[in-house]
């Protein structure tokens, strides 16, 4: 959903866009200089402020690369305590490297994941500490321009495409978005499943992409519903049954920038949905807790459970030692997976791979 704008902030938005648009010349003519590193990186990111699926399609990568390449993924750690490189460990928790990157680890154990806001200085140590590591992806990195990723992705959401909104502060643009030229692969995300043909042309006009540049667009589909508290609970989950979906309530907890989506699958499937908010990236506390509480035993139905987002359970379990056995037995999170429209998986999968296979250095391919 898009903000609320206020004309008087639009002033603000042209001396913004000075700022970054003043930095992009420094680089853009070589007066500031990338760093192009032995090894291939992918940059994953966007313009806009605020979720574009960054996280679930870095996950995507990792799924498709894992298997072939030694991967390790950088991100800043957004909203952790700690500072400087930190790599992901048994026992690490949101407030040492953040939400997303624990999620990924925890995923995907067997990847080396780091944070550090300084993202020359992480993938030196990443290099320092994992040599064999053949392909280094980015997370939210396309402003950070010290680096020249070899593959850059920019992702922008269906349901406020960056070609329609405006900088910072009177829209959600952290640059121009004439900068979206940068970028070897656009993605639109969060499509409807049911995206028309002629959607998707009128799209790719708006869009004016590049000769070199590739445009796909994804969608979420969603998984069934998993146990937030397996390691905590004593006693058996009460996992919900498909064919109850109807007659079952739903207390939908979320932390996230836009849960709408999610909101608008579940209330296809269950019988209410009352919806807790947070702000993105909410740390969740012991009030939080209560709260939580006290609106799922307000749901009338007999049949109800909780559930929330994958980078939420993240957080909430961070609570398990506090939330009473009803509750755990009760709280599942809804795992998501990219889908690509229009079957173009393979050839999305095929430009990526084939960059990784081919790019011993780090050199771009437009």
């Amino acid at each position: 959903m898009t903000r609320k704008r206020y004309i008087l902030l639009y002033p603000l938005s042209l001396i913004f866009g000075l700022i970054t648009g003043f930095r992009n010349f420094l680089y853009n003519t070589g007066i500031l200089k990338g760093i192009e590193f032995q090894i291939p990186v992918i940059c994953v990111g966007n313009i806009t402020v605020g979720g574009t699926g960054k996280t679930p399609h870095c996950e995507y990568l990792i799924s498709i690369l894992k298997e072939k390449f030694k991967v390790a993924l950088l991100s800043r750690g957004y909203k952790r305590k700690t500072s400087g490189f930190v790599i992901a460990a048994p026992g690490s928790s949101s407030e040492d490297i953040g939400d997303e990157p624990l999620q990924i680890y925890l995923k995907y154990p067997g990847v080396l994941v780091a944070v550090d806001s300084n993202r020359v200085r992480g993938i030196k140590n990443i290099l320092a500490k994992q040599p064999d590591t053949e392909i280094i992806i980015l997370d939210d990195a396309f402003q950070h321009r010290r680096i020249v990723p070899g593959l850059s992705i920019l992702l922008t959401d269906h349901s406020r495409l960056m070609i329609k909104d405006f900088l910072l502060p009177y829209g959600e643009l952290r640059e121009s978005v004439r900068n979206r030229y940068r970028a070897d692969i656009i993605l639109v995300t969060k499509c409807p499943v049911d995206m028309t043909p002629i959607q998707r042309r009128i799209i790719v006009k708006e869009m004016k992409k590049a000769p070199y540049q590739n445009l796909f667009f994804t969608t979420y589909i969603y998984g069934a519903p998993v146990p937030v508290y397996n390691n905590f609970l004593t006693g058996e989950n009460l996992i919900p049954d498909e064919n109850d979906f109807p007659e079952t309530d739903v207390l939908l907890v979320t932390g996230i920038a836009n849960p709408q989506p999610l909101y608008d699958y579940l209330d296809k499937q269950f019988r209410k949905i009352l919806s807790l908010r947070f702000k993105d990236h909410h740390r969740f506390n012991e009030n939080d807790l209560y709260k939580i509480i006290d609106s799922f035993r307000k749901l009338p139905s007999e049949k109800k459970i909780i559930l929330t987002t994958e980078k939420d359970a993240v957080r909430l379990k961070q609570l398990g030692n506090i939330v009473p056995d009803e509750i755990m037995k009760v709280t599942f999170y809804i795992p998501v997976y990219v889908h690509f429209l229009n079957d173009d998986s393979e050839e999305f999968n095929n430009i990526v791979i084939d960059y990784v296979r081919k790019n011993k250095r780090n050199n771009r391919l437009s």
